[in-house]
């Protein structure tokens, strides 16, 4: 599929993106919930335009193949506890210390 042919297809579906979110905006109203999928919807309305603008930069770009090195062997052996001992954890607010 072409360039041209891909990017009308994602104005056509963002445009159908748009008209689903205005009538869930008409039904739900302004809602917190509803205000983040406008602005989401926004958002990628103004990413596709940024896009378009930078297509035939990417259309020259050297496109960088993933490697696929040398695997790593992860053995199924517990972690010495040792090796954790000053960590937080993340996501809990970190051990208390004393």
């Amino acid at each position: 599929m072409s360039r041209a042919t891909e990017l009308a297809e994602l104005h056509h579906l963002i445009g159908n993106l748009r008209r689903c979110v205005t009538s869930l905006q008409h039904r739900y109203g302004d809602t917190p919930a509803m205000r983040r999928v406008v602005i989401d919807t926004e958002r990628i309305v103004g990413d596709l335009e940024l896009l378009e603008l930078d297509a035939g930069e990417l259309e020259h770009a050297p496109h960088a193949v993933p490697s696929h090195g040398e695997k790593i062997q992860v053995p199924d052996t517990p972690y010495d506890r040792e090796m954790w001992r000053d960590i937080d954890d993340e996501g809990v607010g970190g051990h208390f210390r004393r």
